[in-house]
């Protein structure tokens, strides 16, 4: 089982009742401060991290002088404008001092479930971690509707795991793990240390949440054990109100651990290779050995595009023998593609007006 040392990229949430205090609808600043010292920590070791916050609502309700409870749409959304400038800023002047910087990423479902701005997503995330930058995500309150909402930053977070490819999510939350039952109304409940399946019998266990701040109660953090376990994270759930959680977690703090069915790669490759193709492509059998040693796929190879398939769309790849030798996530249409086969990937902004990426379909968008 994948642990925090072991981790090599790590999704970590936190949810408005650790950030925000209750009553006063003021910053933790201590405790974000504490935080910050256990990402630097992460970060020394070579991993790559990525924050899951809420809390704009929260911060940006208290300098409205908005109520507590639950806001109308158009409240929250107004309380998110507010407070999201200020989260940013909290995070970025946390980081700073142990020379982190931070970008604000802001995502809706629809940017998951649209496979062209799935791609953006990942190559945007993939772009920032390569360069040491901690992203802090949040969902778009701003622009959301209730149509196309995650609904709590807990499955938001499984989803960023997966876009991500990281190994272990963590769920900072109110409860030092998963319970057989409520623990502050049943003096009997049980924490599970490990769940290695999520059973029928373990989901009539979950119960909701108590906070007046967080949404997501443990059937939403259930759901995204599902997730992140099926696409190749271990995930935690522990007490994130402690100064430096992470530390604490390391240090053998309580938690419930649910084990990963596969590895990232697997996972996502797996996906790919599940999906019906939109079109098909051939290659020249440099390209063919080239994509055999792992290499991505470049127009220069390619010599025949077929299908009407869009960006982001599964496409086959063919051999020169029109053997099937895989398929992937495609980088440009068909017109595009058809434009720019057989070329070198230095012409393409020439070609289509615009510079565009190098590869036709990157390594990792790829199942042979």
């Amino acid at each position: 089982m994948t642990t925090l040392t072991q981790s090599r990229r790590l999704v970590i949430k936190i949810g408005s009742a650790l950030l925000v205090d209750r009553k006063s609808g003021a910053l933790r600043s201590d405790w974000l401060t504490a935080l910050a010292q256990d990402v630097a920590m992460l970060k020394a070791r070579g991993a790559d991290v990525v924050l899951v916050s809420s809390g704009s609502i929260a911060l940006g309700r208290g300098v409205l002088g908005l109520p507590q409870n639950d806001l109308p749409l158009e409240q929250s959304q107004a309380a998110a404008a507010v407070g999201q400038i200020r989260l940013a800023r909290a995070y970025e002047e946390a980081l700073a001092p142990h020379g982190i910087t931070t970008a604000q990423v802001l995502v809706t479902l629809e940017d998951s479930e649209n496979r062209r701005r799935y791609l953006n997503s990942r190559a945007t995330m993939e772009q920032l971690l390569s360069l040491g930058v901690v992203p802090i995500v949040n969902e778009n309150d701003t622009v959301a509707t209730d149509e196309i909402r995650y609904g709590d930053n807990d499955r938001l977070a499984a989803q960023v795991a997966l876009t991500t490819g990281a190994d272990t999510l963590i769920l900072l939350s109110d409860v030092d793990g998963f319970y057989s039952a409520n623990p502050m109304t049943d003096p009997t409940a049980r924490r599970f240390d490990v769940v290695e399946d999520i059973t029928p019998e373990i989901e009539a266990m979950a119960g909701e949440g108590t906070s007046g701040l967080s949404k997501g109660g443990m059937i939403t953090k259930l759901w995204a054990a599902k997730t992140a376990t099926a696409g190749g994270a271990a995930m935690a759930i522990t007490e994130g109100s402690v100064m430096r959680p992470l530390t604490a977690l390391e240090n053998g703090a309580p938690a419930t651990w649910f084990t990963a069915k596969t590895t990232p790669q697997l996972a996502r490759k797996r996906w790919i290779g599940s999906m019906k193709p939109r079109g098909a492509i051939t290659v020249d059998a440099g390209a063919a050995r080239a994509l055999h040693m792992g290499k991505s796929l470049l127009p220069a190879g390619i010599t025949s595009v077929s299908g009407d398939f869009g960006r982001g769309d599964p496409v086959a790849i063919h051999g020169p023998d029109g053997h099937k030798l895989g398929q992937g996530l495609a980088t440009y249409n068909a017109a595009e593609t058809a434009s720019i086969k057989g070329r070198q990937s230095g012409e393409i902004e020439t070609i289509l007006g615009y510079p565009g990426r190098a590869a036709l379909i990157h390594r990792d968008d790829m199942a042979l």
